[in-house]
Parts: C-alpha cells; structure tokens; sequence
C-alpha cells in the first residue's frame, strides 16, 4: 500500500467508496451514513437501508448529531452540530487490510435526550492499537424524534415509539455488511454502551430482531427496566401534541426539528409533575410493539438473548451526578417512598438503608438508594434474568473516586478509563487534581479488550449462591455476595 493509500484511505463498502484519514496511528472513516435520512416523509418512521452513491464520499469528518439540547449538565453544556439528518457512524481501524479483527459498537449515552458518537471520551485510537481491535462508534434518534408512540396515526407508525433502537439495530446490519472491508471481523462483534447506551445495550440483547448481529455486550450502567408500558408512551405522546399544538399527522410532520425539542422539554416538565412511568422518564423506548413487546427483563427470562455473553456494572455511586448535596429528610423519605409501590414500601427501603449505612448522611443515603433504584439493582435482576436460562454474565464495579469533592465514583466517570482516554478534553473535570489514575485505566482497558477479543474477564461468572462481584480501585478485588443486604431490602419491589 502506498503512502497516499495510507494517509487517505478509500474503502468500498456495499453503498459506496468512502474516503478515510490517518490520525495518531490509526485509520479513521467519520460520518458514514448506515440507514436513509430519518426526515420529509421519513420522519417517525422505521429506519430504512441507506442508499447509494457514485464518487468517493468525503468521510473524514464527523457527521451531525441527532436534534437535542444542552441540559446544562456536567457532560452535555455546550451545543452541538445536529440535523435530522443524523444516522451516521464512525470506524477506527489499526488497517484496511481484511484481518477479520474483532468489532466494538460503542452506543452513546445521553438519557435518550443527548450525546453523539463523536465525543472524544470514546476514542477507539487504544483499542485500535493496543487491542487490534475495529472500533464503531453510532449516532441514533433521540428523544421525541426516536421514541414518540404515533402509532395512533396508522401502521406507519408503528415503530414510532422504538425508532432510536431500530436505528441501532440498522447500524448493526451495517457493521455485518462491511466491516470486514475495514479488517473487522462480522462474526466477532461486541456491543457496548453506558447509561442509556448500557439500556440500549440490555434491550438489544433481549430484542428478537437483534439477534445474530452480535455475539458478545458490555452494559456499563444499563438496566432492563427502562422501557415505558404503552398505555405511558400513549400520554407521553399526547403532552408532546399538545405542547406542540398538533391535532393530525399532518401538523407534526410539518413542525420544524427545533419546534418539537422545544415542545418535548414542555411535555417532559408536565411529565415529571404527574408522577408517572414508574422510574422510567419520558422520550424512552415504548413497549408493546414488534420491537419491544416486553420489558428486556421479561424478554430474557423468556431465554432471548442466552447466547450472547455479557459483561455487566455499575459504578458505586452513580447519582452523585444527578444528586445536590443538601437532601433533607423529608426529601429523602419522599425519594423512599417513590421507589416503592406503596408507602410502606418507603418505609421499610429507608430503615433497611439506614441499617446498613450507619452514620451516612441523608445525602448520602438518598446517593445510594438511586443508584440502586435507577442501576444496580436492575442490573442485577437483568443478569438474574438471564442466568436463569444459562446466558453466561460476569459483573463489575467501578469504585474509583473522583477527586471532585462529592462526586466520588460517580455516573460515567468510568468511561474514559475503559476506553484509556483519560487525556481526553472535560475528563480532567470528573477525576479532578493529581496524578493520573493510569494503572486504573490499563486493568479496565485490558479487562474490556480481552473480553472483546472473546476472553473471559479474569474472575468467576456470576451466580446466585457466591454472587462474584470484580471491583476496580487503585487496588482491585473480587468481592463474593457483598449486595446481599440491598438484594433482600428491594425483594418484592424491584
């Protein structure tokens, strides 16, 4: 191959030739279209094949990222480039060599509101190089765009409540397509994503639709629960008409892109005061549905999904991201009794929490009680789920604390660990001052590698009578059984 060859790669998938760059060592194709452009008529409807072109697509620059607005948070402050025009994906490849090397499709989190799959934290340059891995990053539709139930609106519709999960089923089609012109390997494809891409992760594992498109997953922060009955996403569908002013088919697809993000974060405020969906928040994924007919952990009770093998976690103190320090004891008993199904359900979560963090503030305690409503808990009941039917699941958790005073092992701190990005631009503001924590990063970058690469991690497979548990810190170790308190505290509630 030549220098040029190298320096400006083309490569010729199924659709067309797309042109690449060389950055840091590895190949880079950014913003290759995967599915038809969600938009026009296509709007709220299921993903299609994306079409054909002629020349050699210019690719080495990100494509937009799907409609969405800065929330103000740690992660997502400053607005990004969207368009409707949003399904696009990323490859970064040691080489375009066909070395059949095995695949991670990294799925981005964001609340199913947020994010894309160009955010420096999901770098696959280490992977790439030091796992010799292919790297796939994706962008979906989120939010009101990707998951609004207008199934009321005739069969076309039908999907309209699952669309951003159809989406990723597509870019799945895709990487089984082509990636082998990119050195990947088809049939050694890994998915992996952290909070809702960990959901996304844990609902594609016990999707029907799904199956055979990858063999392994890693749900960081994921769950099987957070999917909305459909009686929910019908009258999250009428707030968002409302708010939109729509009475037809036809005024919603005449509303610009602009105007429906605006309605959809009036009808999530509305939402939110009603009280409904039981933990789950509006614009997610709907059940009911040739997708989604049930909850993912319905689904892989059933046995869906026991082929795949999965690794899955949690970080031990998730919602110290979505927590103000300063939680009153009222606010705290309110948090309690919402978790449950009745009021002594509440009652009983908070004794039990106060029993087994003695002297923990009600901040502290109100941390850990999300973190398992929201994450571990369901996390477990996912593996619980599978086990039963003889799926094969390790777990992990990620105790490392930040330096930030507060936030401790919080939400998505772990990423930039696991993809050895800790350099990267914003991490710096999650890890805090001092050294870095390398040693940290390399364990769980090698763990996810090896795994990637079709090993197992290193410690036993999850089961019901040890619970093996893997917790990295600065010093790492198995745990056996250590959730048994929390286990037997949610026990009839989640």
């Amino acid at each position: 191959m030549s220098t040029a060859e190298v320096s400006s790669p083309v490569v010729e998938t199924r659709q067309g030739a797309v042109l690449g760059r060389k950055k840091n060592g590895v190949l880079m194709f950014n913003g290759i279209p995967y599915a038809a452009p969600p938009v026009g008529d296509r709007r709220f409807k299921a993903t299609a094949p994306p079409g054909s072109w002629g020349d050699i697509r210019d690719c080495t620059r990100f494509g937009p990222a799907a409609p969405q607005l800065p929330t103000g948070g740690m992660t997502n402050q400053v607005p990004v480039k969207w368009d409707e025009d949003c399904l696009f994906l990323n490859v970064c490849t040691p080489a375009v060599d066909r070395g059949k090397r095995p695949v991670l499709v990294w799925i981005h989190g964001g609340a199913y509101r947020h994010g894309q799959g160009a955010v420096p934290w999901y770098n696959g340059a280490s992977f790439a190089l030091k796992g010799n891995l292919v790297v796939v990053s994706i962008n979906y539709r989120l939010g009101a765009l990707g998951f609004t139930d207008l199934s009321r609106f005739g069969e076309d519709f039908a999907t309209s409540g699952v669309n951003g999960i159809l989406d990723q089923i597509q870019a799945l089609r895709w990487v089984r397509e082509n990636i082998a012109e990119f050195g990947g390997d088809p049939g050694q494809v890994t998915i992996a994503g952290e909070s809702v891409g960990g959901f996304s992760v844990c609902t594609l594992v016990a999707c029907e639709q799904a199956q055979g498109l990858f063999q392994r997953a890693v749900s960081q922060s994921g769950s099987g629960r957070q999917a909305l009955a459909p009686e929910v996403g019908a009258r999250v569908a009428d707030l968002l008409l409302e708010e939109l002013g729509a009475d037809s088919q036809e005024a919603v697809m005449a509303a610009s892109a602009l105007e429906i993000l605006e309605a959809m974060e009036r009808a999530d405020a509305r939402y939110n005061k009603l009280g409904m969906g039981d933990g789950v928040q509006a614009f997610y994924p709907v059940m009911g549905n040739q997708v989604l007919p049930v909850a993912p952990v319905e689904a892989a009770e059933k046995g869906i999904g026991r082929d795949i093998v999965m690794l899955a976690g949690v970080n031990k103190d998730e919602n110290t991201l979505f927590t103000q320090p300063g939680v009153t004891e009222n606010r705290l008993r309110a948090q309690a009794v919402s978790c449950g199904s009745a009021s002594h359900d509440g009652e009983r979560l908070l004794a039990a929490y106060r029993g087994m963090l003695p002297g923990a503030s009600d901040t502290e305690i109100s941390v850990q009680l999300g973190t398992d409503f929201t994450f571990k808990i369901p996390t477990i009941r996912f593996i619980e789920a599978r086990m039963r039917s003889g799926a094969e699941t390790w777990m992990y958790q990620f105790d490392w604390e930040s330096r930030q005073p507060f936030l401790k092992a919080t939400h998505a701190l772990e990423i930039p660990f696991v993809f050895n990005t800790l350099t990267a631009p914003g991490v710096d503001l999650f890890i805090g001052e001092g050294e870095l924590p390398q040693g940290v990063a390399d364990e769980m970058h090698d763990v996810w590698t090896a795994f990637i690469r079709g090993e197992t991690p290193g410690w036993p497979m999850y089961d019901s009578s040890r619970r093996p548990v893997w917790h990295f810190d600065d010093t790492s170790g198995l745990v056996e059984n250590g959730d048994q308190a929390r286990l037997a505290a949610w026990q009839g509630i989640r």
